[in-house]
């Protein structure tokens, strides 16, 4: 397993890149956090634990890239989607 996060606007990305079922490549992981100010908690606003319905790439950074990109296009292109 590999991971990567990063923070896009009010959000924060969790990306992942698992090995898939009988070790065939890896699929893509991502859940998208919303943060809402130091005060309170951040809540989950989405998760997909099988992006791309189970695609198996090559490689991890592959999967990894995909996660990434797929949670970036959705902050930016579909936020009324990401609420808590």
């Amino acid at each position: 397993m590999i991971f990567d996060e990063r923070a896009e606007g009010d959000y924060r990305i969790y990306a992942g890149a698992l090995e898939a079922p009988r070790g065939q490549g890896y699929i893509a992981a991502v859940v998208v956090n919303r943060v809402r100010g130091t005060a309170s908690a951040p809540c989950e606003a989405f998760r997909d634990e099988s992006l791309a319905c189970g695609h198996r790439w090559g490689s991890s950074d592959e999967a990894l890239s995909y996660a990434l990109n797929k949670a970036s296009e959705l902050i930016q292109r579909e936020p009324h989607r990401l609420h808590c």
